[in-house]
Parts: C-alpha cells; sequence; structure tokens
C-alpha cells in the first residue's frame, strides 16, 4: 500500500506539473511565473524556498545530537534570510522588473560584476540542489525496503523532478508548491499528533529535551564559542539572500505588496513548521533508547524514517511520506530552476545577445538538464550528510555576492571598483582560509572572514580613487550587453540611489 501510494503521488505531481507547463508561452512565464501570483501561492512558494529534505531529514538529525545549537544555521539563519528578503529587498527588486538577480548587478555595476556574482550563485546551488536528490534516494530506498537501492532513487527522483520542471519552469514549481505545502503541513501535524501519543504528549517530549541540555541555543560566553556560532547563522541568513531561487519566487508576484508580504509570511511559517521534524525525530529517542542510538551512530538522518515505519500505523506512514515528498520534490524542482535560468540569462544569453525569446527559452530548458546531471554526478559521490551540504552551499554566495547586493542598493557611493574588490578578495580570503587555515577555522570561519573581507574591501574601493574600470554611470542602462527578448519587453524603474535628468526609466528596447 505504501509503495503505490508512493507511485501514484508522483504521478499526480507529474501530471500537475505538466498541465501548468501549458500555460508557459515564453521565457517570462517560465522564468518569474508570468508574475502573476497571488498571495496565497507566493507564501507557499516562499515556505517551499527551505522546507525540504535538509528540514525534514537533515535538522531534526542535528537537532538530536547537537541541540538547538547545531541548528543555528536552519531554522533559525535561513528563516531570518526570507523574512530579511521581504523587509529589505523584495520591493526594489521588484519595482526594477527584472529577470533575474544577476540582472541586477549588470544594471548597478558591469557585465563582469554580472558574471563573477552569476557563477558564486549557480555554483552555490550544486550542494543544495544535491542534498534533496540525495533525500529522493534515500526515500526510495526505505520505502521499498532496500529493493531500490540509493544510488537508483537518486537516479529515479532527479528524472521525475526534471521531467515537470524543464517543461514548466516557474509556473509549474509554484502551481505544485501550493499542492504540496497543503500536504506539509497537514502531514506533518497528524503525525506529530501521533507520535506524541506514543511518548506521553509534547509536555513530556520537552521537557526530556530540556533536561538533557538539546535546548539551549545560545553557546557559552567564551570567544571561540561565540565566533563559530555567529558564522553559521549569517551563512545561512546573509548568504542565502542573493540567491535565484529567493529572488524567483518574491518576483513571482502580481505586485509589490503581495511580494514583501508572501516573503514574510513564508519565511515565519518556515520557522514555525521546522520545529515538527525536530519534535518527531527526538520523540524516537524515547520510543526505543537502545535502536535510535544505535542508528544515530549509523546514520541518523534514518532516525525519523525509522520510526514511522516501525511505530506507527499504516496510514500515518502513507501520509508522513507523502508530505517528506512533497518537502523535497517542492524544493527540488526551484532550486533546480533557478541556477539554470541564472545561467542561461546572465551567461549565455550575454554571449549571444541576439537570440530569440523561443530560443532563449529552450536554452533554459537545456541547461536545466545539463545542470541536473551535473547534481547527480556530485550527489552520487558525496559523502556529505545532507545537512551540511545544505549548510555549505551559500558559503560562497556569502563571500563574493551579498555586499554588491546591499551596498549597491542602498548606498549610492558603491561603484564597480569597490564591487570588484569586494568579490575578489571575499573569495580569496575564504579559499585561503579553507585550505591553509588549519588550526585557526575552528575559532574563525573561513566564511566568516571572507565576509568581513568583502564588506571592507568593497567600502575602500568605492571609496578610493578610480584605477580599476571607470565609475558607476548615473543611466544604468550604459552596461546593458544584450537586450531582452520581445516577450520581456518592460521599463525597469532605476534604484532609488541612482540620480539623473530624464524621466526615471530606462527603454527595454535599447540595449542592454
Amino acid at each position: 500500500m505504501l509503495i503505490g501510494f508512493v507511485i501514484l503521488y508522483l504521478l499526480v505531481s507529474i501530471t500537475i506539473g505538466l498541465v501548468a507547463a501549458t500555460r508557459v508561452h515564453n521565457s517570462k512565464d517560465f522564468a518569474v511565473a508570468g508574475r502573476q501570483l497571488p498571495l496565497p501561492i507566493v507564501t507557499a512558494t516562499v515556505f517551499a524556498t527551505w522546507f525540504g529534505s535538509e528540514t525534514v531529514l537533515g535538522i531534526s538529525a542535528t537537532f538530536v545530537k547537537d541541540g538547538l545549537r547545531g541548528v543555528v544555521a536552519d531554522p533559525f539563519g535561513s528563516s531570518l534570510c526570507l523574512i530579511l528578503a521581504g523587509l529589505f529587498f523584495a520591493s526594489r527588486l521588484y519595482r526594477m522588473n527584472l529577470l533575474t538577480i544577476g540582472d541586477y548587478y549588470r544594471i548597478r555595476y558591469n557585465r563582469t560584476v554580472e558574471i563573477l556574482c552569476t557563477l558564486a550563485i549557480v555554483a552555490s546551488y550544486l550542494g543544495w540542489v544535491s542534498a534533496q536528490i540525495k533525500a529522493l534516494g534515500l526515500v526510495f530506498n526505505v520505502v521499498t525496503d532496500g529493493a531500490i537501492s540509493q544510488s537508483m532513487g537518486m537516479i529515479i527522483g532527479a528524472a521525475i523532478v526534471l521531467t515537470y520542471t524543464t517543461f514548466g519552469g516557474m509556473l509549474s514549481v509554484a502551481v505544485l508548491d501550493f499542492v504540496q505545502m497543503t500536504v506539509i503541513m497537514g502531514g506533518m501535524l497528524y503525525i506529530g499528533h501521533v507520535i506524541s501519543g506514543l511518548t506521553g504528549g509534547v509536555g513530556a517530549v520537552v521537557a526530556h529535551a530540556y533536561d538533557a541540555g538539546k535546548l539551549d541555543f545560545f553557546p557559552e560566553a567564551r570567544f571561540n564559542a561565540w565566533i563559530p556560532f555567529i558564522g553559521a547563522w549569517i551563512t545561512m541568513m546573509l548568504g542565502s539572500i542573493p540567491q535565484q531561487d529567493v529572488f524567483q519566487r518574491i518576483t513571482s508576484a502580481k505586485d509589490e505588496k503581495t511580494a514583501v508580504r508572501g516573503s514574510v509570511l513564508g519565511g515565519s511559517v518556515y520557522f514555525l513548521f521546522a520545529f515538527v521534524p525536530m519534535f518527531l525525530a527526538y520523540s524516537a529517542t524515547l520510543v526505543d533508547p537502545v535502536m535510535f542510538g544505535e542508528l544515530l551512530k549509523k546514520d541518523s538522518q534514518l532516525v525519523l524514517p525509522t520510526l514511522i515505519l516501525q511505530h506507527t500505523p499504516i496510514v500515518a506512514q502513507v501520509v508522513f511520506f507523502g508530505a517528506l515528498l512533497s518537502a523535497i520534490m517542492s524544493c527540488s524542482s526551484a532550486t533546480l530552476l533557478a541556477p539554470s535560468v541564472a545561467f542561461s540569462e546572465n551567461i549565455i544569453r550575454g554571449a549571444v545577445p541576439r537570440m530569440t525569446d523561443r530560443a532563449f527559452l529552450w536554452t533554459m530548458r537545456v541547461v536545466i538538464v545539463c545542470f541536473a546531471g551535473v547534481v547527480l554526478a556530485f550527489a552520487l559521490n558525496s559523502e556529505l550528510s545532507i545537512f551540511k551540504m545544505v549548510e555549505n552551499a551559500y558559503k560562497v554566495t556569502l563571500v563574493s555576492a551579498f555586499f554588491p547586493l546591499f551596498l549597491g542598493l542602498y548606498w549610492k557611493r558603491a561603484n564597480t571598483q569597490g564591487a570588484l574588490a569586494g568579490i575578489v578578495t571575499g573569495f580569496s580570503t575564504w579559499v585561503l582560509l579553507e585550505f591553509f587555515g588549519a588550526g585557526y577555522n575552528e575559532v574563525w570561519p573561513p566564511q566568516l572572514v571572507g565576509f568581513l573581507a568583502a564588506g571592507a574591501a568593497m567600502v575602500a574601493g568605492s571609496l578610493m580613487p578610480h584605477v580599476v574600470g571607470r565609475p558607476t554611470p548615473l543611466h544604468p542602462e550604459a552596461h546593458a550587453p544584450h537586450p531582452h527578448p520581445a516577450s520581456l519587453t518592460h521599463h525597469v524603474p532605476v534604484p532609488p540611489h541612482h540620480h539623473h535628468d530624464g524621466p526615471g526609466r530606462i527603454d527595454s528596447e535599447k540595449p542592454r
């Protein structure tokens, strides 16, 4: 019954995604769902940004081992990322009416900054999407009781997600996110009710976790405890703001207010629901301490699936694995789409500026297939846990792409020279410390040092007399190397910090 339900659920998901794909007529529909999504769907798709394999399997396993202190990056950092993105970035980026976050870097700075930041963003998705594919393999392996190996499960899962994402793009992703969010929330609450009955209630589990020190959040009052804690927190909180999937979900909204509210609501709901898998996994250690103690040593990611399979009725198993598949598929589809769209728009179309909209649409689809192949190969050969894959994903964007975005929006003196100085200094500092910082990395996380170096270098570079390049122009279109296809013709408001004598808009029919 369980295997039959999983097959049926996957078929229904593919069908919904392919039906939504029939409404995709151009690259704007494919990349940002035509900028027409209402608040409920925007909230659902923002929620699905993070509620994937790492939330259900990764965070829960990490919490059982290390307590709240171990999950500072996610859900604390990741949920704050979505809330901060809504409060401080959504309205400004939405007004610019762009296709990708990489377009911002070109308009605000130049083509070089666009390429460097886009490559950093695309690279960051390798670990993130691989974590989702790895989780799909684990689910198929558990559900079939080993009949399907984890490797084969990864291949099957990647093929399923690839099918509807390739044809339907963001529109299919958004529709499925709404359906799957309903399944996730209902399923997780039901499972929580069932499991609490096995442990003597929610209060008993919380009290046991408190006595075991699992609810201690802040580290001890020591320098070498607080610095790594802050480094882990800001990696997800700030490093994931300059991301194409976050940008896509925000800018798919029907208007600016919906973009802001959807991002804040989605981040808040995610934070609350991330505690449900943690509660479930910790409950397992009370239900059967010996068996789950062994699992923690062997593969902590199996704690929650094993609890469900061995200690709940078949209905609860169906609901749980339906919710788990929903979470993984909704997350993996969008995170597969995002880097592919960014690479197509900001790397390929920059080299082929006169590409038609139809050719660009098919280019994005081909890139999705290629990126899926790379991700699958990485997932099959990586020994990292799901949680570590996700946590490591956003280090490169933290040290490279955050300050050019943040200072570019809020500091009018930020310029191309400063952005390049920040990117090069932040990235090189991080890489050098990762490889040669043994002995220091336990106290000073390399990404935190790279982040601080990037900020200092960008400010200094922007204030110095111009040595590299030229000042950021008053008119952003001066750095625009390739035109939008006809279907994307639009007027782009100039960011608030630009001042000029014109009407305050850019005619997108001019060369980009």
